[in-house]
């Protein structure tokens, strides 16, 4: 549960951070929840939600897919009243489904697992990622080059396990991860790694003395960058809504798009 506002210091209120998990598992919201939290200390009040329908872990281009639909409806939800309006959203997903989409329309700013581990392992140099899923591998390459890192990314180290998997046998998991992060610095020449996972958060602080070069916790770089976005407003916002009439969404996003008596105007005078 989220924590009433409170005052950081200096006159300032806290900020409202919302973490949106693309899938349905609990675990991993609550994970979430525990190191997006202790990240961000004072500065701002976290709040994960998991997406009503879907898959439990995103493995492949299908359900990333439905996860971006997943995204975008619970981001409307969690503006319906009296919940307190986000000042951030950050997309708890090491891929970001949904990205842009709930950038273009969303008020505040929106940060991604994936992009704030990009911006933070970037700024080493070149960088590698370790992650869980082997079908990742592919999907991580072509948002990379969307995102406009694909000359800074040298190559993607993954294991059989997924992020879940993983999470859910964390002494086994430190194991396979340490030999993929040292295989993935060596291979790929990195100047830093990234540890990508929403399961993940938490694993790299025991690996990193061991690795020679800056490993990046996924989730710890998405606390950090979001709070530097909603600071800075370095990232663009929308206008809160959308331009289209939705059919066949829940309400909550429904209502975030234009009215049908509207849409249906537009149409005839086009």
């Amino acid at each position: 549960m989220i924590r009433p506002a409170q005052s950081s210091g200096a006159g300032v209120a806290r900020r409202h951070l919302l973490v949106i998990n693309p899938n349905t598992s609990s675990a991993v919201s609550a994970l979430l929840q525990k190191h997006i939290q202790q990240a961000v200390h004072q500065q701002a009040d976290v709040r994960t939600l998991s997406a009503r329908f879907g898959a439990p872990y995103i493995a492949c281009e299908a359900s990333y897919a439905v996860a971006a639909h997943a995204v975008l409806d619970t981001w409307a939800a969690a503006l319906v009243p009296p919940q307190p309006r986000p000042d951030v959203v950050l997309i708890g997903c090491f891929g970001d489904p949904g990205l842009l989409a709930l950038r273009q329309a969303s008020a505040v700013p929106v940060i991604g697992l994936a992009q704030a581990a990009f911006l933070e392992a970037a700024q080493f140099g070149r960088f590698a990622i370790v992650t869980g899923g082997e079908r990742w591998k592919p999907m991580l390459e072509r948002l990379a080059h969307m995102l406009g890192f694909g000359d800074t990314l040298l190559g993607i180290e993954t294991v059989a396990p997924t992020g879940a998997q993983l999470a859910a046998d964390p002494l086994a998991a430190q194991a396979l991860l340490a030999q993929a992060c040292q295989a993935a610095a060596r291979r790929f020449n990195a100047q830093a790694v990234i540890l990508g996972g929403a399961g993940l958060a938490g694993l790299a602080e025991g690996l990193s003395s061991s690795l020679g070069v800056p490993l990046v916790d996924s989730v710890l770089a998405g606390a950090r960058q979001a709070m530097i976005s909603v600071a800075n407003a370095g990232v663009a916002t929308g206008p809160g809504c959308f331009d289209l009439h939705w059919q066949g969404v829940s309400k909550e996003l429904a209502d975030l798009g234009r009215p049908a008596a509207d849409a249906g105007l537009s149409a005839r005078r086009q």
